[in-house]
């Protein structure tokens, strides 16, 4: 019996909904960096009009990513401590972003444990931080395109997951907004939802 052909990445035409549809829409894809990763099980929406958003008061040199082209990477140090990883997207409102939260891990755990120093399968990728780290995600690949090396981003292999909805994390202002989606029951949340 012949293989079953290798999935086709995503590519940009995937990014271009608006933040919260794509959040969603992320739910149960692969993210790959540099062949290490697992299936994305929890997310955050950001757009423009976001209070909480990076881009809410308009372009800077920090967020300029954020109103670059959909389908590529905005990566940022959370409190001077840790990458976080988010993938730009919504043709229509420059400054939107999804901000991956957590993965189930997968493909070369061995490497994710040892950059993280951890044995504890659930905790090597549950918070933006941790999966930064056990993907080696750093401000080097703010910018670049995830349609190409190191990334890969692979469609999901079942139909839509029971996806849990509820508000973000850490959060000030747009404290309330329901744009936090997670794998419902997945162990490796960042944080369970109410």
């Amino acid at each position: 019996m012949p293989d079953a052909p290798a999935p086709v990445p995503l590519d940009r035409t995937a990014f271009a909904a608006d933040a919260p549809s794509v959040a969603r829409a992320l739910i149960g894809t692969t993210l790959l960096v540099d062949g290490v990763g697992g299936v994305v099980v929890e997310t955050e929406a950001y757009d423009r009009k976001d209070p909480a958003s990076h881009a809410f008061a308009g372009p800077t040199p920090r967020n300029a990513p954020m109103f670059g082209p959909v389908g590529h990477a905005y990566v940022y140090r959370s409190y001077g401590l840790h990458w976080c990883l988010n993938l730009v997207c919504d043709a229509t409102q420059p400054g939107s972003a999804v901000l991956i939260r957590a993965i189930a891990p997968a493909e070369r755990i061995e490497i994710m444990r040892t950059r993280r120093g951890l044995d504890a399968l659930r905790l090597l990728c549950a918070g933006p931080g941790r999966l930064a780290q056990a993907l080696a995600v750093t401000g080097a690949m703010t910018g670049l395109p995830l349609h190409e090396p190191p990334f890969r981003l692979l469609p999901r292999t079942e139909a839509e997951p029971a996806i849990a909805v509820g508000p973000r994390i850490g959060l000030t202002r747009g404290v309330d907004t329901p744009w936090r989606f997670g794998l419902a029951g997945s162990p490796f949340l960042s944080r369970p939802f109410r």
